[in-house]
């Protein structure tokens, strides 16, 4: 029995080592830009509530403003609303689905503008009280910066996609030291593909701006945690822990597309949706001040059940109405931060009944499930929510727990979060992807071997008479001269030949014309994309590139056939056993 040596389990790319170098500085660039995003911040939020120019880390909640802190979130409202409306509008949102739309529709190029205004306005906007978290705005600086870089090169759009990817995701890692959740995100999310060319340059990155992060950020988890061994009845816990968590994100995610509609409605224009959500954002920041900015400090409290319930149900229920409201006016920030405090303050009151746990694993369950269920990432999630605490026993119920948040969101909403915005711009975004049916198969597979051949020396009327005339069995036909493909001939070339006038036999005809063949080894996926862009219908297959030796012809067709096996696997329902007629 012979063995195919020519196949693969990946394509060669001798590309991939330049694309994980340049990932490299990608990784550098983003971790720069998260820290000055990181700066952006306090420097935004020393200014606005404590008439300071400073960059330490003080939380907007301990400001003295009384009643006038309503206004600092309407100034920072107006100030973003005049940077998109004069600067650029790709700043608006929180930046997941702006890449997602980058990527996917728009050949990976982001604008320099992108690069300095997102994190700009996204201090502003988070440095004035919005209730965002730093991640959405540099995963889009970040890409920003990947885009720029691969734009400034000779690369193809797939490798600008894939360094636009590197960028973001490094970005995410300098912020939350989750290289792996980053990594995940880049597949679930944002590569649309599961390919070393793009993955390995994407992980290059993120491992830079992991080593990175320590010279700024210092090392270790942002929420260290750690809690019980969980016993056997915390999987019935984990289940309604993940469906009540399903049903928290797909609330807010319908919440948020609500009050987009209503923005959408008022005779406004754009840039002033801002500041009217500033005054929600103020008046809630006046009522409960914790709900302002990042909270990054609310979020560990609730990890370690250290707010009182009534305090928590307040604060979330005012951090909710802010985020939705703010978000859903185009202010520049990220969902991430948001997601995980509401999701830890939905455990901390499920923590007081779900039995078989340490009660602090709920928040942090609650925190993973909600943010998977919301952004259709559910791997992604649950190794973020362990990189953020490293908490080696929660690692089942977050799995139980997430899978349960994604099932329900998967069979209850069309799309998520992340594509929503997308969609309503007229694109649809399809989530799943496998491997295609025509990259299984070689060309040779489904090829016509016997194939009619004219060869080069004969006379063009004997050709029109010989194939073409009233016994025509094919619409073209392979040329061939010494038992090598010179071209293929069809009846409106021929014809074209003959009224030249001055050619005699085919052979002629073929001088200084190209002809695009095939490989045996080839798949139906490279062939067909060959024929797309050359707009054929057939083409020849030979043995070799340079003996071009005649072994077939594939059609159109034939390339397709794999699909009729792929679909009676999807469809075709069969039983392996079936009872005997009369037995019981």
């Amino acid at each position: 029995m012979s063995h195919d040596t020519s196949r693969r389990d990946f394509f060669a790319n001798p590309r991939m080592p330049l694309m994980a170098g340049l990932a490299v500085p990608v990784g550098i660039l983003s971790t720069l830009a998260a820290f000055v995003l990181i700066h952006l911040i306090h420097l935004f939020t020393n200014l606005f509530f404590f008439g300071q120019f400073s960059f330490a880390d003080r939380s907007p909640a301990t400001n003295t403003l009384g009643l006038w802190v309503i206004a600092v979130p309407i100034v920072g409202g107006l100030v973003i609303g005049l940077i998109a409306r004069f600067g650029t509008e790709k700043i608006r949102g929180h930046g997941i689905p702006e890449a997602i739309e980058a990527i996917l529709f728009g050949k990976s190029r982001m604008s320099p503008k992108v690069a300095v205004l997102k994190p700009l306005a996204s201090g502003i906007a988070i440095g004035s009280g919005g209730p965002f978290g730093a991640e959405g705005p540099i995963i889009m600086t970040g890409g920003a910066l990947g885009s720029l870089l691969a734009q400034t090169l000779s690369l193809t759009a797939a490798e600008r996609k894939t360094l636009l990817v590197a960028g973001a995701t490094a970005g995410m890692t300098a912020v939350f030291g989750t290289p792996l959740a980053a990594v995940l995100l880049a597949v679930e999310l944002l590569l649309f593909e599961w390919r070393p060319r793009s993955f390995i340059p994407v992980a290059v990155a993120c491992a830079v701006a992991g080593f990175g992060r320590a010279v700024w950020f210092g090392t270790g988890a942002i929420f260290p945690l750690e809690t019980g061994q969980p016993q056997m009845v915390a999987l019935f816990s984990c289940v309604v822990a993940g469906l009540l968590s399903g049903m928290l994100a797909s609330a807010l995610s319908m919440a948020l597309y609500k009050v987009e509609d209503l923005f959408a409605k008022l005779p406004l224009h754009w840039m002033w949706w801002p500041a009217l959500a500033g005054i929600v954002i103020g008046v809630g920041g006046y009522i409960e001040p914790r709900a302002l900015g990042v909270g990054y400090d609310v979020i560990d409290d609730l990890l370690h059940q250290n707010v009182l319930m009534q305090v928590a149900v307040g604060l979330l229920v005012v951090k909710a109405i802010m985020w939705v409201v703010a978000l859903g006016s185009g202010t520049s920030g990220g969902v991430l931060a948001p997601l995980l405090m509401l999701g830890a303050g939905l455990g901390v009151v499920l923590s007081r009944i779900l039995p078989g746990a340490d009660p602090m694993l709920w928040p942090l369950v609650c925190m993973t499930a909600t943010l998977g269920g919301t952004l259709g990432a559910p791997l992604t999630a649950i190794v973020f929510g362990f990189e953020l605490t490293h908490d080696s026993h929660a690692m089942l119920p977050l799995l139980a727990a997430t899978l349960t948040a994604h099932a329900f969101v998967t069979v209850t909403m069309r799309r998520s979060i992340m594509t929503e915005k997308i969609a309503r711009r007229g694109y649809h975004i399809f989530r799943e992807y496998g491997v295609d049916p025509l990259e299984r198969h070689a060309v040779r597979e489904v090829m016509t071997a016997q194939v009619q051949a004219v060869d080069a020396s004969t006379p063009l009327v004997t050709v029109l008479d010989a194939f073409f005339g009233a016994g025509q069995t094919h619409r073209a036909f392979p040329v061939v001269s010494e038992g090598s493909v010179t071209g293929m001939v069809d009846r409106a070339s021929l014809q074209r030949w003959m009224d030249a006038g001055r050619l005699r036999t085919v052979g002629e005809a073929m001088v200084g014309e190209t002809v695009e063949v095939a490989l045996g080894t080839d798949t139906c996926q490279q062939v067909a994309a060959r024929m797309a862009v050359h707009q054929l219908e057939r083409m020849p297959v030979v043995d070799g590139p340079r003996s071009r030796k005649l072994v077939g012809i594939v059609s159109r067709s034939d390339l397709v056939r794999p699909l009729d096996t792929h679909f009676h696997e999807e469809h075709q329902r069969e039983r392996f056993w079936r009872p005997r007629p009369g037995s019981r």
